[in-house]
């Protein structure tokens, strides 16, 4: 059983927040990829789709999430169930921003529902790209 020690984490920081792998295919070799994410007050992911189901449990603060449709509001202790191909934007709240884990299959792929411009659903991908593997879930 490979152990993962907290220094050992990976870490990717975008303008919306910071990603901490916790275990995924090259962190410990696992089938599924578990991350933290912790957003400050304000801000907002970018909208996009995952082609994997993702499991969100705020640990601290809250968010709204639009989720296929709908809007979803969150606070600590909440898990939200996002499922594959469905279109998400998750908005962290004005005051405390939010820590969250979650866990998703190794490997999948985010892209814009849209499906008109670049992905740019973790602004780490290249213009043009429509389809990409977010580098906190390698």
């Amino acid at each position: 059983m490979p152990l993962i020690r907290s220094a050992d984490s990976r870490r990717s920081t975008t303008p919306n927040g910071v990603m901490t792998t916790l275990a995924s295919p090259t962190q410990g070799g696992a089938t599924q990829a578990v991350w933290r994410v912790d957003m400050p007050a304000g801000n907002s992911g970018p909208h996009h789709a995952s082609d994997g189901e993702q499991v969100w449990t705020f640990l601290t603060g809250g968010a709204t999430i639009a989720l296929d449709g709908a809007t979803i509001a969150v606070e600590a202790g909440d898990t939200v169930v996002m499922p594959a191909d469905v279109s998400r934007r998750v908005h962290a709240d004005a005051e405390s921003g939010f820590s969250a884990i979650v866990a998703a299959p190794a490997g999948f792929e985010v892209y814009n529902p849209g499906g008109t411009t670049a992905v740019d659903a973790c602004d780490l991908a290249p213009k043009g790209t429509d389809r990409i593997v977010p580098p906190w879930i390698l």
